[in-house]
Formats: structure tokens, C-alpha cells, sequence
């Protein structure tokens, strides 16, 4: 039952005509499957119209591809999805998680850089104040900022 398909549209909705079109199913097949595969949840509007999205006309293709074309059951079908799934979820996971180790580290590295920086720059400029690292008021800090200034300009 190796049937072509037609392309799918670049809409963002779809009818439950228009997927049964693009599918090669039934209306009635499309709405039994939304009872089978938790996964298939068209959004429904005014008089419970449902509304494909791209990933459910996909979603779709799917199931049908399982059922009729590499004659799974429903329930082998149901399987194999989900072990996609968790496969895909997986692979996410592991993706996002050496992302965010990346992220971290490069960060780590660039405020090592930018500690090490500020650091050289206050060595610098303790030559030229005397002033330590403690509270100090507005007044005492423009007033030593001026210092710096003046000495840096002599």
C-alpha cells in the first residue's frame, strides 16, 4: 500500500479534510487514532472542529506508515512511538545538558579572564591610591576616582 503522498502545505492549520487528504485515511480513521495515540491531540474550536498542526499531519504519516506500510498493530504502533520518543527525549536531554556544560564553561573561562583583568587593573592602580577595599561613601570614591585622575594626567 506504498502510495505517494502529496507535499504538505506550509499552513499553520489543518482540517481534519484537508489531513484525511494529505494522509491517504478516513476521517473516521483520524479521529479513532486520536483515541489511540495520546500523542495526536488536534486543538478544537467552535463545534469541536479539529485543527491539525504540521507536527500532527507528520504524526500522522507516522502512524499510518507503521500500520499500513510495515503492518504494526495498534498497540506495536503505540510502541514504537513512544520508544521514538523517549529515544528523541533522550538525545534532547543529552544535547541540552553538554550545551549547558559548554555554556558553563566557556562562561567560567570568561569570568576568569575578566576577574583576572580587573585584578591587573586594581594592581595597577594601587600604585597610584592608597585607598583600601572597604565601604566606602560616594564622596570618598569620587573623590579618590579624581586622584587617580589627576595623577594619571601629570
Amino acid at each position: 500500500m506504498d502510495i505517494a503522498l502529496p507535499a504538505i502545505p506550509a499552513k499553520r492549520y489543518f482540517t481534519i479534510g484537508e489531513v484525511s487528504e494529505l494522509c491517504g485515511v478516513k476521517p473516521y480513521v483520524l479521529r479513532y487514532w486520536e483515541q489511540e495515540f495520546t500523542q495526536l491531540k488536534p486543538m478544537k474550536r467552535r463545534g469541536n472542529r479539529r485543527y491539525y498542526q504540521h507536527h500532527e499531519v507528520l504524526l500522522i504519516r507516522r502512524i499510518r506508515d507503521l500500520l499500513y506500510d510495515q503492518g504494526f498493530t495498534i498497540s506495536g504502533a503505540r510502541n514504537q512511538l513512544i520508544d521514538v520518543s523517549h529515544a528523541a527525549t533522550s538525545n534532547a536531554q543529552e544535547f541540552r545538558a553538554e550545551a549547558l556544560a559548554s555554556a558553563r564553561h566557556e562562561a567560567g573561562r570568561a569570568q576568569r579572564e575578566s576577574i583576572r583583568a580587573l585584578a591587573s587593573d586594581m594592581s595597577d592602580g594601587a600604585a597610584h591610591t592608597s585607598v583600601t577595599l572597604e565601604k566606602l561613601t560616594l564622596g570618598q570614591v569620587r573623590e579618590e576616582l579624581l586622584a587617580i585622575r589627576e595623577s594619571l594626567l601629570a
